[in-house]
């Protein structure tokens, strides 16, 4: 059974910098996008889009974090990074790690790790 452990959350003031990592264990294959998605504190919307990134290099992000997030990924360790540069108060949320499969043969997410950026 596949599981995903995210980690580096935190609380940081405005302007700082944090690094998330998600690591899956269990076999895992045929991976078509890794990513992350968050949900702001207080809402019951659905999550939203931050970044995701294929196993080959293909990005993609939310308007929102252009220029100041950066998502990488280590295909051998199954591990996908998303490094928080510049952070703004409106970043504080929890930020979920995603793994998906082609053809929707998996979707994958892990439980979630709160970041809180002070004014």
């Amino acid at each position: 059974q596949v599981q995903l452990v995210e980690s580096g959350g935190g609380l940081v003031q405005a302007g700082g910098s944090l690094r998330l990592t998600c690591v899956a264990s269990g076999s895992i294959s045929s991976i078509k996008s890794m990513g992350w998605y968050r949900r702001a504190p207080g809402t019951q919307r659905q999550r939203e889009m931050v970044a995701t990134i294929t196993p080959t290099d293909y990005t993609n992000y939310a308007d929102s974090v252009k220029d100041r997030f950066i998502i990488s990924r280590d295909n051998a360790k199954n591990t996908v990074y998303l490094q928080m540069n510049s952070l703004k108060p409106e970043d504080t949320a929890v930020y979920y790690c995603n793994f998906q499969g082609w053809f929707g043969r998996y979707d994958y997410w892990g439980q979630g790790t709160q970041v809180t950026v002070s004014s």
